[in-house]
């Protein structure tokens, strides 16, 4: 992105939004990034009606995507299917042949441990 960084765009996202759903993209923006120093954050599907686009983080390839909604933030894994989620992160896209996704509301908890756990793992599955 020549007119701003990947990371300033998500920053700016985060700022907007200016309710929970900022602090919990910003919470599992700092998740991701800590399960693995190689993740590069970026940017996709922007355009005219959501000029912020959409924060993807990629390590060999997408591994999830951070989307938000009125009700809910949305991390959906690219791989989700193929991966083992033993503390039953996955509560969305449950029957996608490939991707899976997490729907985080109001008040939610994060297992902290468990989704880097997962990030760690989607990696290793993009390898």
């Amino acid at each position: 992105m020549a007119e701003e960084s990947a990371s300033a765009l998500i920053d700016a996202k985060i700022a907007s939004l200016g309710d929970w759903r900022g602090e919990m993209l910003a919470r599992l923006r700092r998740i991701i990034r800590a399960a693995d120093p190689a993740i590069v954050e970026t940017v996709k599907w922007r355009k005219p009606s959501n000029p912020a686009g959409v924060p993807i983080w990629e390590h060999h390839g997408i591994l999830c995507t951070g989307e938000t909604y009125r009700d809910k933030v949305k991390l959906t894994f690219m791989r989700g299917a193929s991966l083992d989620d033993p503390a039953g992160l996955f509560n969305a896209s449950l029957d996608g042949g490939t991707r899976r996704a997490i729907d985080f509301f109001e008040g939610d908890e994060v297992d902290e441990t468990a989704l880097a756990a997962l990030v760690r793992a989607a990696v290793a599955a993009n390898r």
